[in-house]
């Protein structure tokens, strides 16, 4: 049975304070009233310095189950998606066997749904097995129990022109949306990190801005053309910004995100061959990461995005050259943008509840997510206290897997609790592990 939480003083958005109280998985009551309702033995937080926020939105998580289960489980990945604030993340699909049919969607949605963490969506494949040739069953999976609405080939580009043009006309019947990874893969062969100053004077294959850049160009007009939904995942580069800036400002339908990595991180790191800053799309510039920020501070960037990508030690811990790309950074994700764009007076914690909750719901379609704080409205919340420094210590951490680019770096803010539908998966910093999980 769910509990009843009184929030003393807390700081919805971090405007002013007030009570807050959660009942049968809503907000029951906001003020003077929440105490007189919160009948007998309720659960009292002193939320005094503390911020609530709309529960944390994902839209690009990787999972690795069904097939690579030695890096992360949907319950692993859900635990420490709970363990960062969020209470939905959508799974991407280049998973052992392709999340590429009904069948394998649904199981994923299952599997999230048992584990209780937190809402799990899955993004179906564009094409078959990722192979960028043939559609995916789109309609299919767009019916099935997950009801999927995001889809992608992450991981790969689908980098034929026809085919992405059939794509994004045909998820238009059910408001579907393409989610592109923007890699020209001729420009990128063999590339191992951002092809600049520091990828000469370390004679590693380097990896153009241009790659993406031309792909977005490209995606942008295709969208214009059908009239169709289309969103870049993980923009990196300054000439991508001003590309999405472009299309917005000629009404393209596109959204885009920026993950924490690329607002805090550059190709310096490199330096020091360490696999675990081998990810992509590859570490920029310090000029980059302005452009980022500043891009997702006027809003040219939607939302802020993970792309949490858990590996195996032994797919980490080797050469530079034979390591797979990718990081950890479902726990990390909220204190890089509080210490990146709050910290430094970019952003306002209602802009960090807009890219992290708000707009990244509305992008993937998730119902009862990324709401107001209001009376009435689903308790998916998150308690934050942005005064806590921390020291990310990989190996502490929910993920089942440890290759955490923040790893020994001090970081801002720490979630206190997590809700979802009123149930709490995160009290005191902690996980619930106790909890029973309550099916909606």
């Amino acid at each position: 049975m769910t509990r009843n939480y009184l929030l003393r003083d807390v700081s919805p958005l971090g405007d002013g304070t007030t009570d807050v109280l959660l009942a049968d998985g809503v907000i029951a009551a906001i003020g003077p009233d929440a105490e007189k309702q919160a009948g007998a033995d309720p659960v009292i937080i002193n939320g005094s310095g503390l911020i609530l926020l709309p529960g944390l939105v994902d839209l690009h998580t990787h999972l690795r189950e069904p097939g690579r289960e030695d890096a992360e489980t949907v319950r692993s990945g859900t635990r420490a998606a709970a363990m960062g604030g969020f209470t939905a993340v959508h799974a991407m699909a280049n998973t052992t066997p392709t999340q590429d049919t009904a069948g394998v969607v649904e199981q994923v949605w299952r599997l999230g749904r048992d584990a209780g963490w937190v809402d799990v969506r899955p993004v179906g494949a564009v094409t078959v097995g990722l192979e960028g040739e043939r559609l995916a069953e789109l309609g299919a999976m767009a019916e099935s129990a997950a009801q999927v609405r995001v889809f992608s080939d992450d991981g790969k580009c689908v980098h034929d022109p026809v085919v992405m043009r059939r794509a994004l006309e045909y998820v238009k019947a059910f408001d579907g949306v393409i989610a592109q990874h923007a890699q020209e893969p001729r420009l990128t062969e063999g590339a191992q990190m951002h092809e600049g100053v520091v990828s000469a004077e370390l004679g590693l294959a380097g990896w153009p801005a241009v790659a993406e850049e031309a792909i977005i160009a490209r995606d942008v007009l295709l969208a214009e053309h059908v009239g169709s939904r289309l969103h870049v995942c993980h923009l990196s580069t300054a000439g991508s910004v001003e590309i999405i800036r472009w299309a917005k400002s000629r009404g393209i339908d596109v959204t885009a995100e920026v993950t924490p990595h690329h607002l805090m991180l550059t190709d310096e790191l490199a330096r020091g061959y360490d696999p675990v800053f081998k990810v992509n799309p590859p570490l920029r510039t310090q000029r980059d990461v302005e452009a980022v920020r500043e891009g997702l501070a006027d809003g040219t960037i939607d939302i802020v995005a993970t792309d949490h990508a858990p590996h195996t030690r032994e797919d980490k811990d080797c050469e530079w050259g034979a390591a797979a790309f990718g990081m950890t950074g479902l726990e990390t994700a909220l204190s890089v943008v509080q210490e990146t764009m709050v910290d430094t007076g970019r952003m306002t914690w209602a802009d960090v509840a807009r890219v992290l909750s708000t707009a990244p719901a509305r992008i993937g379609r998730v119902a009862d997510h990324g709401r107001p704080i209001a009376v009435g409205e689903p308790a998916n919340l998150t308690l934050v206290d942005p005064g806590i420094r921390r020291v990310v210590v990989a190996e502490e951490q929910a993920t089942q897997s440890v290759n955490s680019p923040f790893r020994g770096r001090e970081l801002s803010g720490c979630v206190i609790a997590t809700w979802l539908r009123g149930r709490a998966t995160v009290m005191d910093g902690s996980a619930c592990d106790e909890t029973v999980v309550v099916r909606s």
